[in-house]
């Protein structure tokens, strides 16, 4: 599959954009609880998926720039586990905060990533050949859901 970079540069500022425009109108942290144990549980998730990529290696666009598939981690069970630790990290903070335009920033966010994670999908099914057999056993977000 050829590789789109203007749609990649365009996925990745509509998910820069969102999560400025998050920071920018509310609460950084969620109030001490659930909520905040979340948040954490957030950042600890993106901390081992770098962790697990290696921070050389580490990429926020979509094209395939490694020849190696990380499978280690939290890898061998969620395929994009930096999607979901941006969830883990935004969704309290709508939800200690709700606002419409914070609502309607969270809903952009989350197509933005799910279109993200398609595209980057369909370049890592043509760039690696164990790709298929990888997907078939782990889940892309949520494991159990999605």
């Amino acid at each position: 599959m050829n590789e789109h970079p203007r749609l990649s540069l365009l996925l990745v500022t509509v998910q820069v954009g969102a999560l400025l425009a998050l920071a920018a109108t509310g609460p950084l942290l969620a109030p001490p609880g659930l909520l905040l144990a979340i948040e954490l549980c957030g950042i600890a998730l993106g901390l081992w998926a770098i962790a697990a990529v290696r921070l050389r290696d580490l990429r926020i666009r979509p094209e395939v720039r490694s020849e190696r598939l990380v499978t280690h981690g939290p890898y061998r069970w969620i395929r994009h586990p930096m999607y979901t630790a941006l969830l883990l990290l935004t969704l309290p903070l709508i939800i200690a905060a709700p606002t419409l335009p914070r609502c309607v920033i969270e809903a952009l966010l989350l197509l933005d990533l799910v279109l993200k994670l398609r595209y980057e999908e369909r370049l890592l099914h043509a760039h690696f050949s164990n790709y298929a057999a990888y997907a078939r056993r782990t889940w892309r977000v949520i494991p159990g859901l999605y």
